[in-house]
């Protein structure tokens, strides 16, 4: 009698187990349809931006965040941000590879331009302003 007793108990319990492996399965299944649901839901949002300088407005170079947000606002992932050459209009990286090839002849120029590189690489937050402005006086 207490074979069989520790028979039964033993098969219970395999079968709790095979049991137990099908619902996390399930459980997993079901959480990667949604997370799936959600990717679908995600939405490439888009800001292009202008830095310029206080002193000399005309001295300016443009940027732009690319990040995704999902249907309730909310942003995912990091952002993606770059500037544009200043003749190329290629994207950059560095703001100061915007000037690469280019020059100006006038000394206070070269200085502005000088200025409002360095204005921008000192900015605390610069993907959020970026992803978030549309001017941004330096």
């Amino acid at each position: 009698m207490k074979t069989k007793k520790i028979n039964k108990q033993t098969n219970k319990n395999k079968y709790i187990k095979k049991m137990a492996k099908n619902v996390s399965v399930d459980t997993k299944s079901t959480q990667e349809k949604k997370e799936e649901e959600e990717v679908k839901e995600y939405t490439q949002m888009e800001n292009e931006m202008v830095f310029y300088l206080r002193e000399n407005p005309k001295c300016q170079v443009y940027a732009i965040g690319k990040w995704y947000e999902n249907s309730h606002g909310q942003v995912i992932g990091d952002a993606e941000t770059y500037f544009l050459h200043i003749l190329t209009n290629e994207r950059c990286e560095n703001v100061r590879d915007c000037f690469s090839g280019w020059s100006e002849q006038d000394k206070k120029a070269d200085e502005d331009w000088e200025s409002l590189c360095q204005h921008i690489e000192e900015l605390d937050g610069l993907e959020e302003i970026i992803c978030d402005e549309k001017r941004f006086e330096v």
